[in-house]
């Protein structure tokens, strides 16, 4: 299993933090760097960041062997042809290394907050399938990787089966992986597509420390930046297993191997891992020393 990094731009990323962020994980041996793309913070009103598209831009113009991509852009938030030609653009600056990755969008208030239609569920699978036939109508012959997010058995699953090169899943928990890998895979075998020839992806927020006190300390500061993480990680006692019910993975490097062997034996290939203090660049050196290793 190879191991990549998301990042959410809209909380205070900046321009120092994210050549910080996508230099290390290049130096340390990261697979890839993603972007979350949002308009604003669903957690703190006040909080601004960069542009995602612009960012990965600048990205793909410093690095020579991350790939790169946002995971994933809303349907709804650009139109089919702008976004293509976007990506065309990007993989110009990165050859073979950029990964377009749509998705059905799934924040009404950010829609409604910024003026945005939100259709209900049918209508966005419908609009993302058209969306990606325009986009590879504008494209030509030139084939840009996509990775379609989510995990829908009736809206999302059946376009990765059609359109997807690789399909993400946000989640640690194996049970459902499973689950939905032989969903895609009966909905592959139903259009007469080899379900093997679809890249395996999840994406889980991560929480590690090199021992017990250090994996508190990292809690304490991740609960001011992420407040959903307030109520649920009070302590030590019970981390891994409240992390996980948030779709987390947590604990000292060897808990996080054995979160992460299991969909590593299933068949995932690539587990991204929500990056969201970015100013810790110890985690990223722990991750890439103990973590990654043991993966591979």
């Amino acid at each position: 299993m190879k191991l990549g990094l998301l990042i959410e731009t809209v909380e205070r990323l900046d321009w120092g933090r994210w050549r910080a962020i996508y230099r290390a994980a290049e130096r340390l041996g990261f697979e890839s760097v993603w972007v979350s793309d949002h308009l604003a913070s669903t957690w703190f009103a006040e909080n601004h960041g960069l542009e995602p598209w612009i960012a990965l831009t600048v990205a793909a113009a410093e690095t020579h062997r991350l790939r790169l991509g946002p995971l994933v852009s809303p349907i709804t938030f650009r139109q089919p042809a702008l976004v293509a030609r976007m990506a065309e653009a990007i993989d110009d600056l990165s050859p073979g290394r950029f990964t377009l990755g749509l998705g059905l969008g799934w924040n009404v208030d950010e829609h409604a907050r910024f003026g945005i239609p939100f259709p209900p569920l049918r209508a966005r699978a419908r609009l993302l399938a058209n969306g990606i036939e325009c986009i590879r109508r504008v494209l030509h012959s030139r084939h840009i990787p996509l990775v379609i997010g989510g995990s829908g058995p009736g809206a999302t699953l059946p376009l990765v089966a059609r359109y997807a090169d690789e399909w993400n899943l946000t989640t640690p928990a194996v049970e459902l992986y499973r689950e939905r890998d032989q969903r895609l895979a009966e909905l592959c075998t139903e259009i007469g597509r080899d379900p093997r020839t679809i890249r395996r992806s999840v994406a889980v927020g991560c929480l590690i420390g090199s021992d017990l006190a250090d994996l508190d300390a990292r809690a304490r500061r991740l609960q001011r930046l992420v407040p959903p993480l307030a109520h649920a990680l009070q302590g030590r006692e019970g981390l891994p297993a409240a992390a996980a019910s948030l779709g987390w993975v947590a604990g000292t490097p060897p808990q996080i191997v054995a979160a992460l062997r299991p969909l590593a034996d299933a068949g995932v290939e690539l587990a991204i891992l929500g990056h969201y203090d970015h100013t810790d660049q110890a985690a990223l050196e722990l991750i890439a020393s103990e973590v990654l290793p043991a993966l591979q």
